[in-house]
């Protein structure tokens, strides 16, 4: 079932938006080579705690912890540990907050150190891609608009785009209707109404798109099948009669 959100429940998102998107800039200055992958969790619990929100992950599908921390070639839904961070690597951090019944969702990509080209190609890339979706989540277009425009410029570039997890409508639960695929043909699917909230996540590798067949002994974390490097950036939105309105920033909203 797909929910249209009124201006209130919207304002609601933006406002746990902005605590997530708090946590993800205090990410940026704390992340370094040596640092313990736990303090990541630790931090984010946090930050969220004590804003007055929770962490919505903590508790979903059985899930214990307030983030997913994914390095290097683990795609997504890798798990905080103790684990040292080294020189080069590339981390994404995605969690969710509920802030009073509003929801919202958002992954960014760190890398420790000052990062290869490699890297940081990936990295420029990915936040292309998303971008370039959100730029089609306006009222009238359809969903395969969004994951045409990503799939587009991202394969277009050499990159594989993941197929096995997508985005989503969001609010008044974590994972809502409709699909949010990051492929697919323009002018196809669903088509997007004012009041639609969805999150835009994807998830680019420097080589195939393709994971590996099993998950890790853990359940969760998926990886690149050929062991390549992946990148993840994603927002929740709002669309509205103006264009997207990104619900995960600090910002006043970006309209597009």
């Amino acid at each position: 079932m797909i929910t249209i959100k009124s201006p209130r429940e919207i304002e609601l998102m933006k406002k746990s938006g902005e605590i997530l998107a708090g946590v993800h800039i205090g990410l940026r200055e704390i992340i370094r080579p040596g640092m313990d992958m736990w303090e990541i969790e630790e931090f984010a619990r946090n930050y969220i705690e004590g804003h007055g929100a929770v962490a919505a992950q903590i508790g979903f599908e059985d899930y214990k912890y307030a983030t997913c921390v994914s390095i290097n070639d683990e795609i997504c839904h890798g798990f905080p540990r103790h684990q040292k961070l080294k020189k080069g690597d590339l981390i994404k951090v995605d969690m969710c907050v509920d802030l009073d019944g509003g929801i919202s969702d958002s992954c960014w990509s760190y890398v420790t150190g000052k990062g290869t080209t490699e890297i940081k190609k990936l990295m420029d890339v990915t936040k292309k891609a998303l971008y370039k979706g959100i730029e089609q989540a306006v009222v009238g277009n359809r969903i395969g608009d969004i994951g045409h425009a990503i799939q587009t410029y991202a394969e277009g570039l050499g990159y594989g785009v993941v197929r096995d997890f997508i985005g989503h409508g969001i609010g008044p639960t974590i994972h809502e209707e409709p699909a949010v695929p990051h492929y697919g043909e323009a002018g196809k699917g669903l088509r997007l109404k004012e009041g639609m909230t969805l999150t835009i996540e994807p998830m680019i590798n420097v080589g195939g798109w393709q994971i590996r067949d099993a998950l890790d002994e853990n359940g969760w974390t998926a990886y690149t099948k050929d062991g390549s490097l992946s990148c993840q950036f994603e927002h929740s939105l709002a669309i509205t009669a103006n264009g997207p309105q990104i619900l995960t920033s600090q910002g006043e909203g970006e309209i597009y």
